[in-house]
């Protein structure tokens, strides 16, 4: 948001330098980002002043030129050529004095300096308007008032406007502070709290009165909750021109493009106190005003030419032939004010702020209008405003008011009361302010104080603070006028020690990232919005279990994610077309969804891996990529450090792989894991594999122990024995591990599988698995005898399971 400070100026009586104001203004919490200068002609025409003309000859060796001397004032007379064939004696004149610089109508500069014209030397330059940037014309020179004396500058002549803009980061709940006035009563609260007590002027409305009564439209609100206040009159007899130099000025400061001076009027009063206003051609208005809802599909066209289709619940403005304007978005094509614009109507209003966000969201629109609208604009006002935006258009664009004002304010907008405590205030800001400092600070926001006690204040807030409902609003808007920076610290810290069990959320996502961090994965975060068009990739997911938003930024972000999957392969994607194609990410989400029994939020885990094994180095020639074998160790990991042991192996069934498994617990599926299906990744124009993990997050957190289990180191050693077995093709590790966890389950304690050869040599349909055992008994060392017992055990059941025979 812009703030001029000559407009601020208008309302509160300032000396302070803009640095101060801007400062004041953020600790207020009207954070200035910047401050800009502003000239209305830009240099502000420094260097030019009022010129005489004394003398003025033909130039000996041109024919197109003349050389004059002129007084420049200070009793300073200079030699200028000059090109212009309206230059006489007697004349003033703008001149622009040796070291000026102008600027040409695309802003390049160029400087006066003392020159040599066809022999004869030339002190400065007469100028033409276009050449002063004040207008186009370049027939001749500017010819001024006579009356004006020599050495005048001629930027007073021209009331040359120089300013400062504010740019404001206004939050979105500040939607009292959205205009100059709104600026202006923060910024006395402020200094009323430095023990200073300017007086805020408000424009008078008090010339206001109807001149005839001769052009009466009538207006009827079918919707009072869409429109709970709505007014509007008629002026007659205006003639639609340029602005001002003074309005179009204040309208430029702060980014406005002026329109003519109907339109400038409405925009000047929007930003001077925070009333939208709109003016329709009232020779096109068909009847009476309709303020209401039209059917679903009716075809629109606004100021723009862009011919929109309206939603049902979309307030219009009409009148009985059809809509004229999209109520307080945005005006329509066929209503607005143009050059042949002789008689208006004048419409202010107070809309339902969320049916103006939801209509602005539907349509892609964001007007100025509109930004104030939807976040709830003064009621208190509405007449007022129009009372004023009527008396500046018969100021500057002639006519008379031709009606009276039509106030339709069924059910008023009532100001709320809050009870403010004491100790709550001190508890909340840290600090004991004093009772009287409070009540100063509450009646230099307007907030009326009704009952005074012990205990607290009786506090009336005014309609227009949509940002203050509760005590806890009031006491923020105490500590922000007394000032952050007022409040003193302890140098104290005290600190409560909470007993949290082990397996919190939080703690153990800690435990699984640090993990996952030392072996290389990054942590990502996505967002839970996401289009609903990727349920279409997967059978398991159901477009009717789509969480929708009710107003989504784009269709790209209209719905909650059902899986972590997709946002995962986006983040893959970026990575990879960055050239960052040795991916491992994880992430800890939730997942969302519309079931017949009610929505669904479920706390999910996923992990990706894609790409090579390791970066590239000197010592990595012939890099490996990643493989299912190496994604299933890490996901392995996971559960290991979550004391998941007695897993078993199942099918996969979620669809969106190409192969994998599933790893449960009993009955409960703990994760998924497996190569992504190329067809999906073809979605994300991803060309290597991806390998992906989805673990039941929300799951695992029950079924985790908050005991600890502690067992002895044993002191006595291990010791290791090798088989290499010839097996059938279709016999898998887990196979030979299960067989041999049931053959001896106290003193084998690990298995692991160090060889695989398939190929030359062996039988058709047959393969070779070699085999590590670790054998330990923690009270006694194994004698050669046990060890022999137990790996002839294990020999004798491999060959009666599955026919394997020793290589």
């Amino acid at each position: 948001m812009r703030i001029s400070y000559n407009w601020l100026k208008q309302f509160i009586k300032l000396d302070l330098p803009s640095e101060e104001t801007a400062a004041l203004l953020t600790d207020l919490g009207l954070e200035v980002e910047v401050v800009e200068k502003y000239e209305s002609v830009k240099g502000g025409l420094q260097g030019v002043v009022v010129g005489e003309v004394k003398t003025c000859i033909q130039h000996p060796d041109a024919d197109r030129l003349k050389v004059t001397t002129v007084d420049i004032g200070f009793g300073e007379i200079v030699q200028i050529v000059c090109g212009a064939p309206n230059v006489a004696v007697g004349q003033k004149v703008p001149v622009a004095t040796i070291g000026t610089t102008l600027y040409d109508k695309e802003g390049n500069e160029f400087q006066i300096k003392k020159s040599k014209i066809r022999g004869q030397e030339s002190h400065g330059m007469i100028c033409a308007e276009d050449e002063l940037g004040i207008g186009e014309s370049h027939d001749g020179i500017l010819v001024l008032d006579s009356s004006l004396q020599p050495g005048m500058l001629f930027s007073k002549v021209m009331n040359i406007e120089n300013d400062e803009v504010f740019e404001i980061g206004l939050t979105p709940n500040r939607a009292d502070a959205m205009s100059h006035w709104g600026v202006a009563r923060d910024l006395k609260a402020g200094l009323v709290q430095r023990n200073l007590n300017p007086e805020l002027i408000t424009p008078s409305v008090t010339t206001f009165r109807v001149d005839k009564r001769t052009l009466k439209i009538d207006v009827e609100v079918k919707d009072i909750k869409l429109a709970p206040r709505y007014c509007g009159l008629t002026i007659s007899g205006v003639e639609v021109k340029p602005s001002p130099n003074w309005l179009q000025n204040r309208l430029k400061a702060i980014g406005l493009t002026p329109k003519n001076n109907i339109v400038d009027v409405t925009n000047y009063v929007l930003h001077e106190l925070g009333q939208p206003l709109h003016a329709f051609d009232a020779s096109k208005i068909n009847g009476k005003i309709l303020v209401k809802t039209v059917s679903g599909g009716t075809k629109f066209k606004t100021l723009d030419d862009i011919e929109r289709t309206l939603h049902e619940e979309d307030l219009m403005i009409c009148d009985e032939k059809g809509p004229l304007c999209i109520a307080g978005v945005f005006g329509g094509k066929e209503s607005g004010v143009t050059e042949k614009t002789t008689q208006i109507f004048l419409e202010s209003a107070y809309f339902n702020p969320v049916s103006i966000r939801k209509t602005a969201k539907r349509h892609g629109l964001s007007t100025d209008a509109s930004f104030r609208f939807e976040r709830g604009i003064d009621p208190t006002i509405t007449e007022y405003a129009l009372k004023r935006a009527a008396i500046l258009i018969k100021e500057i664009a002639g006519g008379e008011i031709t009606s009276d004002i039509i106030d339709i304010y069924q059910k008023k907008i009532e100001d709320h009361t809050v009870v403010l405590n004491f100790n709550k205030v001190y508890k909340i800001i840290g600090q004991e302010i004093p009772k009287e400092t409070l009540k100063k600070i509450l009646v230099s926001l307007d907030i009326k104080v009704n009952s005074v006690s012990d205990a607290g204040l009786g506090l009336t807030i005014p309609a227009y603070r949509v940002d203050v409902q509760r005590e806890i609003d009031v006491i923020e808007d105490i500590l922000r006028v007394y000032g952050y920076n007022n409040i003193q610290f302890s140098k104290k810290l005290n600190a409560t020690v909470s007993n949290s069990a082990r397996t919190e959320d939080y703690k153990v996502q800690n435990i699984i990232a640090a993990q996952l961090n030392s072996l290389g994965f990054h942590e990502m975060m996505a967002n839970s919005l996401t289009t609903p068009d990727y349920v279409s990739l997967s059978q398991n997911l159901r477009d009717e279990f789509n969480v929708l938003m009710l107003n989504p930024l784009s269709t790209d972000l209209s719905a909650m994610r059902q899986s972590l999957l997709f946002s995962g392969l986006e983040a893959v994607s970026y990575n990879i077309n960055r050239r960052n194609t040795d991916l491992k990410l994880f992430e800890f989400g939730k997942t969302y969804h519309k079931m017949p029994s009610g929505y669904e939020e479920n706390k999910r885990f996923s992990m990706f891996i894609s790409g090579n094994r390791l970066p590239e180095t000197w010592t990595t020639n012939g890099q490996k990529t990643s493989d299912f074998f190496l994604f299933k160790g890490y996901v392995q990991s996971v559960l290991n450090r979550l004391s998941f042991t007695k897993i078993q192996t199942l099918p996969v069934t979620n669809d969106v792989f190409n192969e994998g498994i599933a790893l449960a617990l009993g009955n409960d599926i703990l994760v998924e894991f497996g190569t992504v299906k190329k067809s999906i990744l073809k979605h994300f124009d991803i060309k290597q594999d991806v390998f992906y993990a989805d673990f039941n997050w929300s799951l695992i957190l029950k079924l985790i122990s908050n005991k600890i289990k502690f067992q002895e180191i044993p002191k006595y050693p291990e010791v290791k024995r090798d088989l290499s077995l010839l097996l059938d093709e279709q016999v898998t590790f887990e196979n030979l591990y299960t067989v041999a966890r049931s053959t001896e389950k106290n003193l084998l304690k690990e298995i692991s599988l160090f060889d695989v050869y398939k190929g030359k040599n062996l039988p058709e349909g047959k393969k070779s698995y070699a085999l590590s055992f670790s054998i330990q008994d923690a009270t006694k060392t194994l004698t050669e005898e046990q060890i022999d017992k137990v790996m002839t055990k294990l020999q004798h059941n491999f060959e009666k399971e599955f026919g394997a025979s020793l290589r």
